[in-house]
């Protein structure tokens, strides 16, 4: 039997480690097909638009809704994929599975094949790094394996995370939302009670559903208007 993997806890050991796979999405019959005239969510090569050089996104939520206002030219790679996932709806149903002091996370797919789908599909790092990361900044994790995993910081996380990490957007409107997404969980086994990888592959929404009820999460995310 294989070990079971849990998700490592401390900013430095999440900037380096490989993007864990833990979070929600949508439900697995409308992933593999998509909505008409539109490709499918396991089909990441397909979802490659160049964002607009400003734009914002609405993230309704369990919580409330917070707006993240995006600038192409802090860091056009992380602009560029998250402007595809908004859109697409990947976010849609997305649990915020890691919160804690530090940061809130979310960015994983409840549909155990399209997480899988876009756990390799990376983007190179944003070699500028105009601003920092520091509370309400939005950055993906991590150097050099970017892929969909995205955290807002809870904190001035500047120092341990500016090295490797550009910011590519900022809450702008709904900081008191972010604020209030549930962190009773915290960290992954031992360190904390939270999800754990292997069984999340396995059942994907099912398993955080029915482990961790009290997880927060995105109702609908959606490109909004000027």
């Amino acid at each position: 039997m294989k070990p079971r993997a849990t998700i490592n806890s401390g900013v430095v050991g999440i900037a380096a480690a490989l993007a864990l796979a833990i979070g929600a999405g949508v439900p697995a019959a409308f992933a593999a097909q998509g909505p008409p005239g539109k490709p499918s969510l396991t089909d990441p090569a397909a979802f490659t638009e160049r964002a607009p050089d400003t734009f914002k996104a609405r993230f309704e939520t369990s919580a409330g809704t917070f707006v993240i206002e995006v600038h192409r030219d802090w860091a056009a790679n992380g602009a560029d994929r998250f402007y595809n996932l908004v859109k697409s709806g990947f976010y849609d149903d997305n649990r915020f599975y890691r919160v804690t002091p530090l940061m809130a996370v979310w960015g994983l797919n409840g549909d155990p094949a399209v997480a899988k789908a876009w756990l390799r599909a990376r983007i190179a790092d944003d070699q500028t790094h105009k601003h920092s990361n520091t509370k309400g900044m939005v950055s993906f994790f991590q150097a050099n394996r970017r892929s969909t995993q995205t955290f807002i910081n809870l904190a001035d996380n500047s120092a341990t995370l500016d090295i490797q990490i550009a910011p590519f957007g900022e809450v702008v409107s709904g900081m008191d939302v972010v604020e209030k997404l549930y962190a009773g969980y915290g960290e992954a086994k031992p360190n904390g009670n939270g999800p754990e990888m292997n069984p999340f592959y396995e059942e994907g929404n099912t398993y955080l559903e029915r482990e961790f009820p009290k997880l927060d999460y995105i109702k609908k995310a959606s490109i909004a208007g000027p």
